[in-house]
């Protein structure tokens, strides 16, 4: 009887270190993911952005902008 519940009990204490490491694995993913995806709409922003502003400047230097003169 002794024995079963020290077991019982080893096996229950090993279940919640289990648990408690793959929420810290799973946690460290989560914000893996969120990174990833922060650093897409980074890329997909810059990329727009620079396209867009891209074309006013070749505007103006196509035009022989000469300093306000």
């Amino acid at each position: 009887m002794v024995l079963h519940t020290i077991v019982k009990a080893q096996v229950t204490w090993w279940r919640m270190r289990t648990r408690l490491a793959d929420a810290r694995g799973a946690t460290a993913i989560e914000y893996g993911l969120m990174l990833a995806l922060i650093a897409a709409v980074i890329v997909v922003a810059v990329t727009l952005l620079g396209e867009n502003t891209t074309r006013p400047f070749e505007d103006v230097s196509n035009r022989g902008f000469t300093g306000g003169s």
